[in-house]
């Protein structure tokens, strides 16, 4: 079995202990209305995803935060349709979280013990390399240098067909929930210290907390919207790739598209 040979949790329907680390935001699903992908640490230290969840969905009790170990029970997802060698189905109404997520005290010490040993990659070419060998499609990495934030404009509405997924009716479910599409796309740019990296990679920031920013500074500064967007800026690149911060990169793909994206950075202080 493939978990023998990797330190990957079982395959079969078990229960797991999983710190989770990045959870991105919800985007429309035909079959689950919307979904979320979430990613974490086993106690072994393996990084897997916990797909697919319709987290805002899910009884207020089982709702998790980052940095907040839960209990529950998965399987390998159906191989067929997803053959992430560290994706794993979760079977949603087993989802217990446990006790207070970890807190930034003390220099960030506890999360550093938990996550740092995870790094096992130099650069985002050594993270696709295990892609295409081993299918492994998360990965944390230090960049060489985060050259630029881009900020992108989108459409501000979702396509008909996304309105119609978050707008359909289910029999003996709770009822659709409104969904805000971000009219903004954000992105990182940067090098890598790897050979290999002779162009700047961009990659797209899917990551909840960067949405949920944008909304909050649009709440706070209305329709000033080169305010709000300095504001989130200001956060995911003054601050979080500061001289003072040992900043990572948290990436993975988004099925079925093998393209890599950001799912969250890690951004202890020095």
């Amino acid at each position: 079995m493939r978990s023998q040979i990797t330190g990957y949790p079982t395959l079969e329907l078990h229960e797991e202990k999983i710190l989770i680390v990045v959870k991105t935001y919800p985007r429309p699903s035909a079959k689950y209305r919307e979904l979320v992908c979430t990613a974490g640490i086993t106690t072994s230290g393996k990084w897997i995803r916990l797909y697919p969840i319709s987290y805002r969905y899910l009884d207020y009790n089982k709702w998790y935060r980052k940095y907040q170990w839960i209990n529950v029970k998965i399987e390998k997802a159906n191989i067929k349709n997803d053959f992430r060698a560290d994706g794993y189905r979760p079977v949603e109404s087993t989802i217990q979280a446990i006790d207070e997520p970890i807190t930034t005290n003390k220099q960030w010490i506890d999360r550093k013990n938990l996550i740092l040993p995870t790094v096992q990659s130099g650069s985002l070419e050594e993270v696709e390399e295990k892609y295409k060998k081993d299918s492994i499609s998360l990965g944390i990495f230090k960049p060489k240098e985060i050259i630029d934030f881009v900020i992108e404009q989108e459409s501000s509405e979702w396509s008909k067909k996304q309105q119609q997924e978050l707008s359909q009716l289910r029999l003996f479910e709770v009822q659709p929930k409104a969904l805000i599409k971000i009219p903004f796309k954000f992105s990182y740019k940067f090098i890598c210290n790897d050979k290999r990296c002779n162009k700047p990679h961009k990659l797209s920031i899917i990551d909840w907390e960067i949405n949920a920013l944008y909304l909050n500074m649009k709440e706070k500064y209305g329709y000033d919207m080169d305010v709000v967007l300095q504001k989130v800026k200001e956060k995911w690149l003054t601050e979080m790739w500061s001289n003072k911060r040992d900043s990572y990169l948290i990436v993975g793909t988004q099925y079925p598209n093998p393209t890599f994206m950001v799912l969250g950075v890690f951004w202890p202080p020095k």
